[in-house]
């Protein structure tokens, strides 16, 4: 008889101190951008807002968000959503973006959530474009040493405050913005580059494959279920410690 094929799990874990240098390495691989250690502390203290992605027990991915309440208004930034290249188009990044959607709908009190994706990153656009994310603005200029340097602030419209200011954002569209950011230099790729960084992949150990994992590049299946069925063979990633 033929073995069932392998059952695929997905699950989100907490970051803690026993596992943060998994996210460090995780965001050297997946992203363009190095992160201080502010960054990360800050991330420890960010709760559901940050989670480890798992495949099979296997740390894969990662997401990081914040609550951003400048310009007036409660937002949910996305700084740095990412998974490995071999783990692509599995849900994980689908898993990872619902998980943020689910935190936003409990609370109730934000106006919108947005990030920063690269002009060119058409994949990352049209996945986030999924979860009803729309290209509010564009940011000349926004990321240091990468090109291109522009990139879409992408948003998801709560209410309709956010939707006046994204408006009035969207008719200037030569509007010049330059961030300051925690880390070396800004991005998303998502890329997103987050006033304090957000996501391209770009990176280390995984060589260029890994390189052009970029969280929001991750053009993932959209699937209704964390649990997934597969036979595809995955190499080793840092083994789960929570």
């Amino acid at each position: 008889m033929r073995e069932a094929p392998a059952r695929a799990n997905i699950e989100l874990g907490d970051v803690t101190h026993h596992n943060l240098k998994q996210l460090k390495k995780i965001n050297t691989v997946v992203l363009p951008v190095s992160y201080n250690d502010k960054f990360y502390l800050d991330v420890l203290e960010s709760g559901e807002l940050a989670k480890l992605a798992y495949y099979n027990d296997v740390v894969v991915g990662a997401v990081c968000s914040r609550i951003d309440t400048s310009e007036s208004m409660r937002r949910l930034y996305i700084m740095t959503l990412g998974c490995l290249y071999p783990y692509r188009r599995l849900g994980i990044g689908t898993v990872m973006v619902q998980h943020i959607l689910n935190c936003v709908e409990r609370d109730g009190n934000f106006d919108s959530i947005f990030l920063h994706v690269k002009v060119d990153n058409k994949g990352a656009i049209e996945f986030y474009k999924r979860f009803g994310f729309e290209i509010v603005e564009t940011k000349q200029h926004y990321y240091k040493r990468i090109e291109p340097a522009d990139a879409h602030v992408l948003q998801k419209t709560l209410t309709k405050k956010a939707a006046v200011a994204a408006a009035a954002a969207n008719s200037n569209p030569s509007h010049h913005h330059h961030h300051s950011s925690d880390s070396e230099e800004h991005h998303h790729q998502h890329e997103v580059a987050n006033g304090e960084s957000h996501e391209v992949p770009v990176g280390g150990g995984g060589g260029a494959a890994a390189r052009d994992v970029a969280a929001a590049n991750v053009n993932v299946n959209n699937h209704s279920s964390i649990q997934n069925s597969t036979s595809q063979q995955t190499p080793q990633a840092a083994e789960k410690n929570r």
